[in-house]
């Protein structure tokens, strides 16, 4: 059977699954709990606050991931009201989704060099050791992505929600209308390929810098250099 049409090599998909599980979980569950350690307690009441996979996966979202290479989880509703400070408390909920995707990535990162480094891998046969490779390399590269794909400023972003309490009431205001045509926007951009490669691909393509980054840093913790 032809399935060209994935994202990914089909013989990729259990790793490919796998880190989305793990990166959609931590994303939204960090949401959910500094929301809720912040007053608000519309994510515990929803059953969020917790690191079940099955609470936090969108199945639609899923899909679309592995098809296309974009998709989504179940979002967190936040009730910003119920913050003593709204907006900077707001700002530090929409922020901790993408920057536990960062923290994620990077620890996948010193994990499987720690591996390396102190030679458990050198009794695994080759299979194992790919397998493991593969797996730690889209753990990796996928949290990076939802890292840079959750700040951009676009509604249903959190990158959109950070910029609602940064900017001033006044000109979110004059924003609001236009939100369904921000969101029509950045589909087309995603779905059209000659705009994808002069708008999300440069945003894009600081996944490989940040990857080099993380590699620097966990070689240099664990004295590989």
């Amino acid at each position: 059977m032809d399935l060209n049409f994935l994202a990914y090599p089909v013989e990729h998909l259990p790793f490919v699954f796998l880190a989305l599980l793990l990166g959609f979980t931590v994303h939204e569950f960090s949401h959910a709990i500094l929301a809720d350690k912040f007053g608000d307690p519309t994510p515990r009441s929803m059953g969020r606050v917790t690191l079940n996979p099955r609470v936090h996966l969108d199945v639609l979202g899923t899909i679309f991931f592995l098809i296309i290479g974009i998709g989504w989880a179940k979002p967190v509703l936040v009730n910003r009201s119920r913050f003593a400070s709204p907006r900077l408390m707001g700002i530090l909920v929409s922020v901790a989704g993408p920057v536990s995707n960062l923290v994620l990535a990077l620890i996948s990162v010193i994990i499987y060099f720690a591996l390396i480094r102190f030679g458990v891998l050198t009794g695994a046969s080759v299979g194992v050791r790919d397998a493991l490779s593969l797996f730690f390399n889209y753990l990796v590269s996928l949290n990076v992505l939802l890292f840079i794909l959750n700040l951009i400023p676009f509604p249903p972003l959190d990158g959109y929600r950070i910029l609602e309490d940064l900017l001033p009431r006044r000109v979110m205001l004059k924003v609001k209308p236009y939100e369904q045509w921000l969101f029509y926007a950045i589909l087309l951009m995603f779905f059209i390929p000659p705009l994808r490669n002069v708008t999300l691909g440069p945003i894009f393509a600081l996944q490989d810098p940040i990857m080099n980054g993380m590699q620097a840093l966990a070689a240099g913790l664990l004295g590989m250099r």
